[in-house]
Protein backbone atom coordinates (compact mmCIF):
# COMPACT_ATOMS: atom_id res chain seq x y z
CA UNK A 1 0.00 0.00 0.00
CA UNK A 2 1.44 3.34 -1.07
CA UNK A 3 1.63 5.92 1.67
CA UNK A 4 2.78 9.51 1.76
CA UNK A 5 2.89 10.91 5.29
CA UNK A 6 3.61 14.58 5.90
CA UNK A 7 4.98 16.06 9.11
CA UNK A 8 6.48 19.29 10.34
CA UNK A 9 3.64 21.76 10.03
CA UNK A 10 2.80 24.24 12.74
CA UNK A 11 2.45 27.88 13.74
CA UNK A 12 5.25 30.32 13.07
CA UNK A 13 5.64 34.09 13.01
CA UNK A 14 6.20 35.94 9.76
CA UNK A 15 9.85 35.79 8.80
CA UNK A 16 10.32 32.44 10.48
CA UNK A 17 11.07 29.01 9.09
CA UNK A 18 9.53 25.57 9.00
CA UNK A 19 10.65 22.28 7.53
CA UNK A 20 8.09 19.85 6.17
CA UNK A 21 8.89 16.22 5.58
CA UNK A 22 7.13 13.58 3.51
CA UNK A 23 7.83 9.91 4.17
CA UNK A 24 7.03 7.71 1.19
CA UNK A 25 6.52 3.96 1.24
CA UNK A 26 4.82 1.12 -0.59
CA UNK A 27 6.55 1.28 -3.96
CA UNK A 28 9.66 2.47 -5.71
CA UNK A 29 9.63 6.09 -6.78
CA UNK A 30 12.62 6.04 -9.11
CA UNK A 31 10.69 7.27 -12.15
CA UNK A 32 8.48 9.63 -10.21
CA UNK A 33 8.34 13.32 -9.45
CA UNK A 34 7.60 14.25 -5.86
CA UNK A 35 5.75 17.48 -5.32
CA UNK A 36 4.36 19.79 -2.68
CA UNK A 37 1.06 21.59 -3.13
CA UNK A 38 -0.87 23.83 -0.80
CA UNK A 39 -4.44 24.90 -0.34
CA UNK A 40 -5.52 27.97 1.59
CA UNK A 41 -9.09 28.43 2.84
CA UNK A 42 -11.39 29.40 -0.01
CA UNK A 43 -8.69 28.92 -2.64
CA UNK A 44 -7.77 26.23 -5.11
CA UNK A 45 -4.89 23.90 -4.47
CA UNK A 46 -1.70 25.28 -5.98
CA UNK A 47 1.73 23.99 -6.91
CA UNK A 48 4.57 24.88 -4.55
CA UNK A 49 7.63 22.80 -5.48
CA UNK A 50 8.70 19.51 -7.02
CA UNK A 51 11.77 17.32 -7.43
CA UNK A 52 12.46 14.59 -9.98
CA UNK A 53 13.49 11.50 -8.06
CA UNK A 54 16.31 10.34 -10.34
CA UNK A 55 17.63 13.56 -11.89
CA UNK A 56 17.03 15.64 -8.74
CA UNK A 57 15.89 18.59 -10.86
CA UNK A 58 13.86 21.01 -8.76
CA UNK A 59 10.97 23.30 -9.65
CA UNK A 60 9.31 26.10 -7.72
CA UNK A 61 6.31 28.34 -7.93
CA UNK A 62 7.27 31.97 -8.48
CA UNK A 63 5.73 32.89 -5.14
CA UNK A 64 8.22 30.75 -3.20
CA UNK A 65 11.39 31.00 -5.31
CA UNK A 66 14.35 32.05 -3.23
CA UNK A 67 12.55 31.22 0.02
CA UNK A 68 11.74 27.51 -0.24
CA UNK A 69 13.99 24.59 -1.09
CA UNK A 70 13.10 20.97 -1.79
CA UNK A 71 15.31 17.96 -1.23
CA UNK A 72 15.00 14.21 -1.41
CA UNK A 73 16.69 11.50 0.61
CA UNK A 74 16.97 8.34 -1.46
CA UNK A 75 17.98 6.23 1.52
CA UNK A 76 15.15 7.25 3.85
CA UNK A 77 12.77 7.79 0.89
CA UNK A 78 11.71 11.18 2.15
CA UNK A 79 11.16 14.54 0.54
CA UNK A 80 11.57 17.71 2.55
CA UNK A 81 10.41 21.26 1.98
CA UNK A 82 12.45 23.89 3.79
CA UNK A 83 10.45 27.09 4.07
CA UNK A 84 12.25 30.29 5.04
CA UNK A 85 11.14 33.90 5.29
CA UNK A 86 7.58 32.76 5.71
CA UNK A 87 4.74 35.17 5.03
CA UNK A 88 1.12 35.16 6.21
CA UNK A 89 0.09 34.34 2.64
CA UNK A 90 1.98 31.04 2.94
CA UNK A 91 -0.68 29.88 5.40
CA UNK A 92 -2.30 26.74 3.99
CA UNK A 93 -2.58 23.00 4.27
CA UNK A 94 0.48 21.56 2.55
CA UNK A 95 0.24 18.26 0.70
CA UNK A 96 2.92 15.89 -0.47
CA UNK A 97 2.20 14.14 -3.77
CA UNK A 98 3.80 11.81 -6.29
CA UNK A 99 3.33 11.55 -10.05
CA UNK A 100 4.61 9.21 -12.72
CA UNK A 101 6.71 10.43 -15.61
CA UNK A 102 3.77 11.61 -17.73
CA UNK A 103 1.87 14.80 -17.13
CA UNK A 104 2.80 18.28 -16.01
CA UNK A 105 4.57 18.52 -12.66
CA UNK A 106 2.84 21.86 -12.07
CA UNK A 107 -0.71 20.50 -12.23
CA UNK A 108 -2.29 18.63 -9.34
CA UNK A 109 -4.30 16.32 -11.60
CA UNK A 110 -1.04 14.80 -12.86
CA UNK A 111 -0.34 13.42 -9.38
CA UNK A 112 -1.92 10.10 -8.44
CA UNK A 113 -0.67 9.70 -4.88
CA UNK A 114 -1.35 12.15 -2.07
CA UNK A 115 -0.72 12.57 1.60
CA UNK A 116 -3.34 13.82 4.02
CA UNK A 117 -1.74 17.22 4.45
CA UNK A 118 -0.18 19.24 7.25
CA UNK A 119 -1.27 22.68 8.40
CA UNK A 120 1.11 25.62 8.18
CA UNK A 121 0.00 28.86 9.81
CA UNK A 122 2.08 32.03 9.57
CA UNK A 123 1.06 34.84 11.90
CA UNK A 124 1.72 38.49 11.12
Amino acid sequence: QVQLIESGGGLVQAGGSLRLSCAASGRTFSSYTMGWFRQAPGKEREFVAAVDWIASNTYFADSVKGRFTINKDSVRITVSLQMNSLKPEDTAVYYCAAKPAVGSRYVDTSYNMWGHGTQVTVSS
